[in-house]
């Protein structure tokens, strides 16, 4: 059942992206709610929120209740008496405790302290695996928009060559041509069929690692919005200027300041657990007995006893006076508050010698600090190199694009020349094919050098912060 539901909505899901072209911004959103890594950092900024909640319920007074009731046969002691009984009798103990830490050197805080660190760490995870995740995926989108514009350019660039190798097959019929005029053509032909295979291929391709960073169903029949690959102009801003900026919001650079932050506060929650614990607690306790039991008199008898005095040699009984007493059993609600008891005190735990274990976690903790503090500088020198590669590169690509114009304006020109020539039998196949060929590569290497260009700008423009 569950394998048919996914069919079905794998179904809806390829076919609605066929009818309908998706948007830059539709496929963002989509791998944000579908990626596993963006997922798994969401689900680790959630157990780092909860074990800051565990910090900060730490500080207050920790609350236990405990019920007992239970059956004793033979020789115990009564619980209402403490005296010993030689009969089954059931008893019940009820309590509350109650403790609070009055002092521990601070480590309470600094704990609350390093987790909200930790926790705000995670958070900056996430946003990071957010970010690259959509730059990515503007990356694949540009990619499949930059392979499609490709081959279409191929298509045309073949549906030319075929209306020419049509026309010299007529011109071959009639004899007007030699037959190696029309076999380069077709030759020709062969290889632009071949190249638009291969292009059709990279389309796909990368239509597939689209679908693969949105985590849906590969979809050939896929269709995207199409972006105008303006270019960006000159990047006015310097490399400095970006790394500046960056430094004030890049999610990856906060991660790794919080992350130091978060160990240098452990130290100080282990350098307090050196230090002396005060506790204060607090106990509320009662019980009950089935044999507590209480007596009431009922009258007052004299009667005589077994022994005798001798008045004058005659003997006379003792008289002794006896009690009678009806026995009752306590009930249970006059037990528990009858019983009722209540202690508080102050406990001192000191610290005095545990095999150095504490001092040792110091130690990890300030080494632990290092690591960050080296993390944090590898970070920055990362961020740093990769922003001027960025500009560099976007800058090349500039250069680029500004060069192939003026090629494909050249070699517009001369293919017009050699086309005409041709078309006239005036001018030779190679002479034709040399020149479409330059035309052809100069346009593919104009596209591609575009939406290089805007790839590289969609980069430089990450690291300032600016998605859009």
């Amino acid at each position: 059942m569950k394998k048919l539901t996914y069919l079905i909505l794998s179904l809806l899901y390829t076919t609605g992206m066929a009818q309908t072209p998706l948007s830059l911004k539709e496929c963002i959103e989509t791998a944000l709610k579908n990626n596993q890594t963006v997922n798994q950092a969401g689900i680790q900024a959630q157990s780092s929120e909860i074990q800051l909640r565990r910090s900060q319920l730490n500080k207050l007074p920790g609350v236990n209740a405990s019920i007992g009731h239970g059956i004793n046969q033979g020789r115990s002691i009564d619980p209402f008496t403490n005296s010993y009984v030689n009969n089954q009798l059931g008893y019940g103990n009820y309590g509350v405790s109650a403790g609070v830490i009055l002092f521990s050197g601070g480590a309470l805080n600094n704990a609350v302290a390093r987790d909200r660190l930790g926790y705000e760490a995670a958070r900056m995870d996430l946003q990071q695996a957010k970010d690259n995740l959509t730059i990515n995926v503007i990356l694949a989108y540009l990619t499949v928009l930059t392979n499609e514009e490709v081959l279409n350019q191929m298509q045309n660039q073949l549906e030319l060559t075929r209306k020419q190798v049509e026309r010299l097959e007529v011109l071959n019929k009639d004899g007007s041509i030699p037959p190696s005029q029309l076999s380069d053509l077709q030759g020709q032909y062969a290889g632009e069929q071949l190249s638009l295979i291969n292009t059709r291929n990279s389309v796909e391709s990368s239509k597939l690692t689209l679908c693969r960073l949105m985590n849906v169903p590969y979809s050939s029949p896929m269709t995207l919005e199409k972006i105008n690959p303006e270019l960006p102009g000159l990047y006015g801003a310097r490399a400095e200027e970006v790394y500046q900026s960056a430094l004030q919001h890049f999610a990856g650079i906060k991660a790794a300041d919080f992350r130091l932050k978060s160990a240098e506060k452990a130290v100080d929650v282990a350098r307090g657990e050196l230090w002396p614990t005060l506790r204060l607690g607090v106990n509320v306790n009662t019980n009950y007995s089935s044999a507590a039991s209480t007596s009431t008199l009922l009258n007052t008898n004299t009667v005589a006893s077994s022994d005798f005095v001798s008045v004058g040699g005659t003997q006379y009984p003792v008289m002794r006076q006896v009690s009678n007493y009806a026995s009752d059993n306590i009930p249970y609600g006059r037990q528990l508050t009858g019983n009722f008891f209540s202690s508080f005190g102050l406990s001192l735990n000191i610290p005095v010698f545990n095999g150095l274990e504490q001092r040792n976690r110091v130690k990890l903790a300030r080494l632990t600090v290092k690591n960050n503090e080296l993390a944090a500088r590898t970070a920055r020198t990362e961020l740093d190199q990769a922003i001027d590669q960025a500009a560099l590169n976007l800058q090349t690509a500039l250069e680029r694009c500004e060069t192939l114009e003026q090629q494909v304006q050249a070699f517009k020109a001369s293919f017009q020349a050699a086309e005409t020539r041709f078309n006239e039998g005036v001018g030779t196949s190679i002479d034709y094919l040399t020149a479409k060929n330059n035309l052809d590569r100069a346009n593919i290497n104009l596209i591609s050098a575009q939406y290089e260009a805007v790839l590289r700008s969609k980069v430089l423009n990450f690291y300032k912060g600016d998605l859009e």
